[in-house]
C-alpha cells in the first residue's frame, strides 16, 4: 500500500477544561511512542493509504477503516460546452454526464496522487497531503485539454450503521443518514418562509466513527447521506465555468466524533468569542415605542431582580432604513438613554441590515450617495428584502469604508453589537436557471450566495469594542465562525410545532423543537453558538407553556436572547408563576458563566463543542435524537417540546446522573439505558455526570456587565465575589477555570476530598455543593485541622465551614482564598 501520513497522535481529547477526566472518547489504541505498554492511555494512530489491489484510498485510525473512497469516488460531470444560463445547482437535475474513471494508479513522493484516466481520454488527478495528525487536505483537478468539466461528484464509502453530523442548520433532524442537504438557501414555496431555511450551510459531514469529510468550496453542493445506500456518502458540487478549478476537500480522522470539529477549525479558523458580558441573558421587543418603553424595561428588570445583561434595539428605531441615527421624538436623548442603560448594568446592541433604501426620504440621501459613487453591486438579481432594495458591495473596498465610517457614529455613543438580519438577496437561481449578480471584485452568485455575509459582516466586526461585542447573524457558512460569534435561526413559530408541519395551507418552519435542532446541528458543524428568539416569532404571542418551555431550553444554551414578534415580555404576559420560573432560569443561566466560558475558551486549542448531541457524545448507544445534548461534559439536557407533556423519556448515557435541582440519581449502567421522568412545567430535565464539576457565580448575580447602581445591580464586573460549584464526587476530577483557579473533587473508599486554588478573576472564597452523599459526614477538616459546622449554606461565602443538607443529599463546604484542601470522612 501506498500511504500519506502515518503519525501518531490523535485531532484532540478532552476540552482542556477538565484535569483527570476525559468523557467519551479516549482511544487506548497502542502507539510506538507509548513503549507498548499495557493500560497506558495513547493516541491513535491515523494513516490515508491507497490500496494498489483494489484501487481504493482508505482513511484509517489504527486497523480500523473510517471512510473509503473506492475508484468510482472520483466522478466529474462533463460537458460539451458550459451553459451559461445554468444555475449548475445539484439539487436540480444538472445538464451533465457523470463519468467515473477507468483507471486509477498512484504515485508517492512526498504527497500521495492519484492519476485518474476516463473513457473519453479526459485525465484528472486528486492530490493528498498530509496537513497535520489525521488531517488530510485534497483537491481534486481535472487535467486540461479533456472534455469540459462544470460538476465534480465525490462517492465515500462508509460503516452502514453509523450516524452523520454536520451540514450546518437544519431545522429537521441533527442526524442526517438518508437525508439530502443542499448547501445553499433554495427558494421554495411550499414552506411558509418562502425557502427551505438553509441559512447557515456547512459542507462538513462527520460520521460518528470518528471520520470527517470536509469540501471547501463555495459553489452550491448537495450532500446526500445514505440515500442511495446504507454506506454511501455522495458529494455533488456545480462548478459551472469554474469547473478547471476543481473540488478542494479535506479529510478528517479523530479518536471520538467530538474532535472533528477541531480539524475544521484548523483549516478555517477557530470561532470567534463575543466579550464575557455578551452570552446573557439579552431582552429585546421587535418594536418599541420610544426611548422611555426602553428604559422602563430595564428598570423593571432590576426591579422585579430579573437577571439580565444587555438589551438591544429593533428596528424601527432610525427616521430611515439603517440612516445611522435614532428618530428625535421617539428618541430625543438618544446618548442620555444608553447612558442610562450602562449605569443599570445593560450593555447595548442594534439590528441592522447592509441596505439603504429609497422608499423614505431620510434615507435617500445615503442612497444616492452610495449609488453616485458606485456602492451597489453592478449587476443585482432579485432583491428579496422587504425594501426592494440592493445590498451594499462589501467586496468595493470604498463602499466597505464608508459603510464602516457610518458606523462609526454608534460605536461613539457606546453601541457594542448587532444583530444581523437580511443579507440573503443574492441566491444560485431559480430552480436551474441562473440569476445573475456581479461584485465589484468579479464575484458572482455562484459563490457570493454564501460568500456575501462575510463582506456584510466584516465592518461590524471592526466596530466593536476590543473585549469582542456581540455579533448576532443570520447567515453564513464555513469560515463565517471566524466572525459571526453568534448565529441565531430567524423567523420560527411561536408554538412547539416542528419542521414542516401543516400550517394555514403552507409548511411551517417549527417553534421549539426547530430551535433545538438549529442549535444541536450547528454546534456539530463548527458554529458553537446559537440563540434562538426565547418564545418564537410568528404568529405570537407564544403560550404560557411556548414560552416556559422555550426559556427552559434557552437557559441552558451558551448565549440566551429573550424576545418575540409581538414584542412580549415576561413580565406583560400575566401569569406570576411563570415570571417566577423566568427567574430562576435567567439567573441559573447567568451563574453558569464561569462553566461555559472555560469551555469556550478551549475552543482555540482544540476543544471539543460546548453543545454536543447526544448521539455525538456517545454514539455507542445507537440513539440520534434532536432534542437531547450535553452543555460541556458534565450538564445532561433533555429540553421538554412536545404540548403538554409531563413527563420525558429520554436515553441516559451510561453512568450515574445526578438531577441538578433534586439530588435524586440516575444509572445509565455500562451501556446506558431508556427512562421516563416527570416533567411538569416548572421543570427542565437536567442532570450532572458522576465525576461532573460545574463553577458557578453566586446566587444573587444579576449582571456580567459594569453598573453605577450597585444598589440595584450585582455585578460580576464589579466584583467577581465568591466561587461557587457544584460536583458529584467519583474517582478523581478536576476542572481549571479559565482564569487559572483549580477545583479538584476526590473519592476514595470513605472520604471525599476537595482542593481550591484560588486564580487571577475568582482571587477569593470558593463554595463547593457536593452531590449524592448518602448522610453528613463524621469529620471535616481543612488542611488538617477541624473545619466548623455553619448552620446553613449561606454561612459559608462569609466563613469556612460545612454543612449537610439532608434533603438534597448534599455536602456544602466553604473554603478561604489561596490554596487549601478539605477531607471530609464518612
Amino acid at each position: 500500500m501506498l500511504a500519506c501520513g502515518q503519525a501518531g497522535g490523535g485531532s484532540g481529547s478532552a476540552s482542556s477544561a477538565d484535569e483527570g477526566t476525559s468523557g467519551p472518547g479516549t482511544s487506548t489504541s497502542a502507539d510506538a511512542s507509548s513503549g507498548g505498554e499495557t493500560g497506558v492511555e495513547v493516541p491513535a494512530v491515523f494513516a490515508l493509504v491507497f490500496d494498489e489491489d483494489t484501487r481504493d484510498t482508505l482513511l484509517l485510525r489504527d486497523d480500523t477503516v473510517l471512510l473509503r473512497l473506492p475508484p468510482d469516488a472520483w466522478q466529474l460531470g462533463q460537458v460539451d460546452a458550459v451553459d451559461p444560463d445554468a444555475s449548475y445547482d445539484p439539487v436540480y437535475a444538472l445538464p451533465v454526464t457523470f463519468a467515473s474513471p477507468t483507471s486509477v494508479t498512484a504515485v508517492e513522493g512526498g504527497a500521495l496522487t492519484l492519476q485518474l484516466g476516463y473513457a473519453d481520454g479526459t485525465a484528472a488527478s486528486v492530490r493528498f497531503d498530509e496537513t497535520a495528525r489525521g488531517r488530510y487536505s485534497a483537491q481534486f483537478l481535472p487535467a486540461p485539454g479533456g472534455t469540459p468539466t462544470a460538476a465534480m461528484r465525490l462517492r465515500a464509502r462508509c460503516d452502514a450503521d453509523e450516524g452523520f453530523y454536520g451540514m450546518g442548520e437544519v431545522f429537521d433532524a441533527v442526524e442526517h443518514r438518508g437525508r439530502a442537504r443542499p448547501m445553499q438557501l433554495e427558494a421554495d414555496l411550499q414552506y411558509e418562509g418562502g425557502s427551505n431555511e438553509v441559512h447557515v450551510p456547512v459542507p462538513l459531514a462527520i460520521g460518528t466513527r470518528g471520520w470527517g469529510l470536509f469540501v471547501q468550496d463555495d459553489h452550491p453542493g448537495l450532500f446526500e447521506l445514505a440515500t442511495e445506500a446504507d454506506d454511501l456518502v455522495q458529494v455533488t458540487y456545480g462548478l459551472g465555468p469554474h469547473g478547471d478549478a476543481g473540488l478542494r476537500f479535506h479529510l478528517f480522522a479523530a479518536a471520538h466524533p467530538l474532535d472533528v470539529t477541531a480539524h475544521l477549525w484548523a483549516v478555517t479558523g477557530a470561532p470567534a468569542l463575543p466579550a464575557p458580558w455578551a452570552l446573557g441573558p439579552w431582552l429585546w421587543r421587535n418594536e418599541n415605542t420610544d426611548a422611555a418603553q426602553v428604559l422602563a424595561d430595564a428598570q423593571t428588570l432590576r426591579e422585579l431582580d430579573l437577571a439580565h445583561s444587555a438589551l438591544w434595539i429593533d428596528r424601527p428605531y432610525a427616521t430611515g432604513v439603517n440612516t445611522f441615527d435614532f428618530e428625535p421624538t421617539r428618541f430625543p436623548d438618544a446618548q442620555g438613554m444608553i447612558d442610562t442603560l450602562h449605569d443599570l448594568g445593560l450593555r447595548v446592541a442594534l439590528w441592522h441590515a447592509p441596505y439603504v433604501s429609497d422608499m423614505d426620504e431620510p434615507a435617500l440621501r445615503l442612497h444616492q450617495e452610495a449609488l453616485q459613487a458606485g456602492y451597489f453591486p453592478p449587476v443585482t438579481g432579485l432583491l428579496l428584502n422587504k425594501w426592494g432594495a440592493a445590498p451594499i458591495d462589501f467586496t468595493n473596498p470604498d463602499a466597505f469604508d464608508w459603510w464602516a465610517g457610518l458606523l462609526g457614529q454608534y460605536a461613539a455613543m457606546g453601541i457594542e453589537g448587532y444583530k444581523l438580519d437580511y443579507g440573503e438577496d443574492v441566491m444560485t437561481g431559480v430552480g436551474a436557471g441562473r440569476v445573475p449578480w456581479a461584485f465589484a471584485d468579479g464575484s458572482d452568485e455562484r459563490t457570493m450566495h454564501v460568500r456575501f455575509h462575510s463582506g456584510y459582516h466584516a465592518p461590524y466586526v471592526e466596530s466593536l469594542p476590543q473585549d469582542g461585542g456581540f455579533i448576532l447573524a443570520r447567515a453564513g457558512t464555513w469560515g463565517e465562525q471566524t466572525q459571526a460569534s453568534v448565529i441565531w435561526p430567524g423567523d420560527l413559530d411561536a408554538d412547539l410545532s416542528r419542521f414542516g408541519d401543516e400550517r394555514d395551507g403552507s409548511r411551517g418552519v417549527g417553534g421549539l423543537p426547530s430551535a433545538v435542532a438549529a442549535g444541536l446541528s450547528l454546534s456539530a458543524s463548527g458554529f458553537p453558538l446559537f440563540a434562538s428568539d426565547t418564545g418564537g416569532y410568528r404568529d405570537g404571542p407564544p403560550s404560557i407553556e411556548t414560552f416556559t418551555r422555550w426559556f427552559q431550553h434557552t437557559a441552558l444554551m451558551p448565549v440566551m436572547q429573550i424576545g418575540t414578534g409581538s414584542s412580549d415580555v415576561a413580565w406583560e404576559l400575566g401569569d406570576e408563576q411563570m415570571l417566577g420560573w423566568y427567574r430562576e432560569a435567567t439567573r441559573l443561566h447567568l451563574r453558569l458563566f464561569p462553566y461555559v466560558w472555560t469551555e469556550l475558551q478551549a475552543l482555540a486549542h482544540g476543544g471539543r463543542p460546548i453543545v454536543r448531541p447526544l448521539g455525538l457524545a456517545y454514539p455507542e448507544l445507537g440513539v440520534h435524537p434532536s432534542d437531547v445534548y450535553l452543555l460541556g461534559d458534565a450538564l445532561l439536557v433533555a429540553p421538554v417540546i412536545e404540548p403538554g407533556a409531563t413527563t420525558r423519556t429520554l436515553t441516559i448515557p451510561p453512568g450515574r446522573w445526578v438531577d441538578w435541582f433534586d439530588g435524586s440519581e440516575l444509572d445509565g449502567g455500562v451501556a446506558g439505558r431508556d427512562v421516563t421522568v416527570d416533567a411538569p412545567l416548572s421543570k427542565l430535565p437536567l442532570w450532572l455526570r458522576a465525576g461532573g464539576i460545574v463553577p458557578l457565580l453566586r446566587p444573587s448575580i444579576d449582571s456580567l456587565s459594569p453598573t453605577s447602581a450597585p444598589e440595584l445591580v450585582d455585578s460580576f464586573a464589579s466584583d467577581a465575589g465568591v466561587l461557587y460549584a457544584r460536583a458529584v464526587p467519583e474517582g478523581s476530577a478536576a476542572r481549571r477555570l479559565y482564569d487559572g483557579a483549580v477545583l479538584a473533587v476526590a473519592r476514595e473508599s470513605n472520604a471525599t476530598g476537595v482542593q481550591w486554588t484560588s486564580g487571577e478573576v475568582f482571587v477569593g472564597a470558593a463554595v463547593i455543593e457536593l452531590l449524592g452523599i448518602p448522610a453528613a459526614p463524621g469529620s471535616v477538616t481543612l488542611d488538617g485541622a477541624p473545619l466548623a459546622a455553619a448552620t446553613d449554606a449561606d454561612a459559608l461565602a462569609a466563613a469556612p465551614g460545612w454543612w449537610y443538607d439532608a434533603a438534597r443529599r448534599a455536602l456544602w463546604l466553604g473554603l478561604p482564598a489561596g490554596e487549601h484542601a478539605v477531607l471530609a470522612s464518612d
